[in-house]
């Protein structure tokens, strides 16, 4: 498995894909209940093949991951070429994963207590996985309204 195994709630809301994806290997509804219970280590198989499809499927649409903990940013552009991050690092107490001290953010974003530093990295051979780890250590996947955004502010 490259990736990781879907949840149970991301196989029930992606349920009428896995059926299509058994389908396509001529896998009937009966015959995967045998599966199930017969062949447990061919069901797993199966789950873990759909769950790399599914993540290779999401992380190749994949434009922006934003990492947000108590003092620092992490704003990831993944284009063609490279990883494009702008970190924003708070000097201070103030927790950007509150309400609060992400208001205070947009009211001080030029106080001393604000670092913006920015760099760019080239993916490894695998790009896919390199966004997965990304996520596997906190990133959320996004539109990248914030990573736009301060990119403007900085450059």
């Amino acid at each position: 498995m490259k990736y990781s195994r879907l949840t149970k709630e991301q196989f029930e809301e992606l349920h009428q894909e896995f059926i299509n994806f058994l389908a396509t290997q001529s896998i009937t509804a009966s015959e995967w209940q045998d599966i199930k219970t017969n062949k447990p280590e061919v069901a797993e198989q199966e789950l873990d093949v759909f769950s790399d499809l599914v993540w290779e499927g999401v992380l190749n649409k994949t434009q922006y991951i934003e990492h947000i903990s108590p003092q620092q940013m992490h704003l990831f552009h993944l284009n063609e070429v490279n990883m494009h991050v702008i970190a924003v690092q708070i000097k201070n107490a103030i927790d950007l994963t509150t309400k609060a001290g992400f208001g205070w953010l947009r009211e001080h974003l030029m106080d001393d207590d604000v670092e913006f530093l920015q760099a760019k990295k080239d993916y490894s051979e695998d790009r896919n996985k390199d966004k997965f780890t990304l996520i596997q250590q906190g990133g959320v996947i996004t539109k990248g309204e914030l990573f736009r955004f301060f990119d403007k502010l900085i450059n």
